[in-house]
């Protein structure tokens, strides 16, 4: 899977929208990291120049259970670790549960957005 795959996988899922948020920000890494939001709430984001990995959340027994079965699940940087976790390319985590994780991360983040915000998805 290459940047614009995993891209598209993304937009494909209802409602989800796009952005660059910390395009101002000191740190290289951050810079070039894409949002994916469902709502008003991002479910998963990914470095689009380095694409070694993508973040998404979980629950915190999912996200334990992940991280003692496959070693390319990691806690999240710069996220509660208890419920994110870094998932990385290439390792023993397969394209195809990557991104049945990025669709777990999104159902568990639109669940949790207000009704109001929901019924308009």
């Amino acid at each position: 899977m290459n940047i614009e795959e995993f891209r598209e996988y993304c937009l494909s899922l209802p409602g989800v929208t796009e952005k660059m948020p910390f395009t101002a920000l000191n740190d290289a890494y951050s810079r070039d990291v894409l949002c994916f939001y469902v709502g008003s709430k991002w479910f998963c984001y990914v470095n689009i120049v380095l694409f070694d990995r993508c973040c998404v959340k979980s629950t915190p027994e999912e996200a334990a259970e992940l991280r003692a079965r496959y070693e390319g699940v990691r806690p999240a940087w710069h996220m509660n670790k208890r419920m994110w976790s870094d998932v990385y390319f290439g390792s023993d985590v397969s394209d195809a549960f990557v991104c049945r994780l990025v669709e777990n991360s999104y159902r568990l983040v639109r669940d949790s957005l207000p009704a109001k915000e929901r019924e308009t998805l």
